[in-house]
């Protein structure tokens, strides 16, 4: 069976083909991982907007370290609806201005497919509903992971740092987290699509062939309690509260974000807020290629790479092919 034309597959694409970090080129390429970084900081893309809203956070709705010292109800219910406030707003804000009152219309969406009702696969029969049940279970386990990290810095058992005390390496590390954040999801994502561990768990994600805001975060509890492990990385490394905000923004609101079905949100006449993972809309849509982001070079080396061109179709065809003639 001839696959589609990539342009019959999407409503909207980015540029294309779809490149992955310049960072794992041989021979190396500085001038191209400059202009990578400061391109992926830009102030109106999510980068930026998540080291923003780790800050203010910190600044103004994280408890003190003499609070976090001892383990309450009280600042640890702080958190969580702190944390259950920050998903209905980036998530139900997305969906309202995207899908509910659709004030952009199609443009720049990626699918032209609705959200699923009536669908029995989904909780409420219903995909939307479904996927705010599940995100909501996720900030559960956001929050678990956040307040784990407060009460190790407030009584010494992680090492902490500030600004002042270690500016390179505090700035070094905010450049660094996205980076750790997709290998971390590489080889989480890739278990998750072995065996037993795809029936039982990420199955409950991949429901979800078209995607928006409120599905990033609807997925098992098991898989929503381990994606967010690697904040344990901090009890090995030197760091700031910041540090693990900006982390856990990566895996929360990022996936909100990564999934809103939108390249970007237009603000405005002429302004627009980039938001779209087209690299990760690939996944979605044909389930074994670009299991990580484009940060990383895993996809590029074993072979599951889709630029979003016909001939990532045709490679990923070819791919499949070989793998169901040789099955094992």
């Amino acid at each position: 069976m001839e696959w589609p034309m990539a342009r019959k597959l999407w409503n909207h694409t980015p540029a294309l083909p779809l490149k992955t970090a310049p960072y794992w080129n041989w021979p190396l390429a500085p001038i191209r991982t400059v202009g990578h970084l400061m391109k992926s900081w830009k102030p109106y893309g999510t980068r930026f907007l998540f080291l923003a809203i780790a800050c203010a956070l910190y600044l103004c709705f994280s408890p003190d370290l003499e609070t976090a010292r001892t383990l309450s109800v009280g600042w640890v219910s702080e958190i969580l609806i702190r944390n259950i406030a920050l998903i209905t707003i980036v998530a139900g804000g997305l969906h309202v201005v995207l899908w509910a009152k659709k004030l952009q219309g199609d443009e720049f969406k990626y699918f032209l497919r609705p959200m699923a009702t009536n669908v029995r696969a989904f909780f409420f029969r219903d995909q939307v509903l479904d996927n705010i049940l599940w995100s909501l279970v996720a900030v559960v386990f956001m929050t678990f992971w956040e307040c784990l990290m407060w009460y190790a810095y407030a009584n010494g058992i992680a090492a902490m740092i500030t600004f002042e005390t270690a500016p390179i390496w505090f700035l070094i590390l905010i450049v660094l987290i996205p980076i750790e954040a997709g290998f971390h999801f590489y080889f989480f994502h890739r278990l998750l699509h072995v065996g037993k561990l795809y029936t039982w768990v990420h199955s409950w994600h991949h429901k979800n062939i078209q995607t928006g805001p409120w599905s990033g975060l609807a997925m098992h509890p098991a898989e929503s309690f381990f994606l967010r492990a690697d904040i344990l990385w901090f009890f090995l490394i030197p760091a700031h509260p910041i540090h693990v905000l900006f982390l856990i923004m990566h895996s929360t609101i990022g996936a909100p974000t990564s999934h809103t079905g939108f390249e970007r949100v237009k603000v405005g006449k002429s302004k627009w807020l980039e938001v779209g993972d087209f690299f990760h809309q690939l996944h979605h849509r044909f389930f074994d290629c670009n299991y990580g982001t484009d940060e990383t070079p895993w996809d590029k080396w074993f072979g599951t790479f889709h630029d979003g061109t016909d001939a990532g179709n045709e490679l990923i065809k070819e791919r499949r092919s070989k793998i169901w003639l040789n099955p094992s």
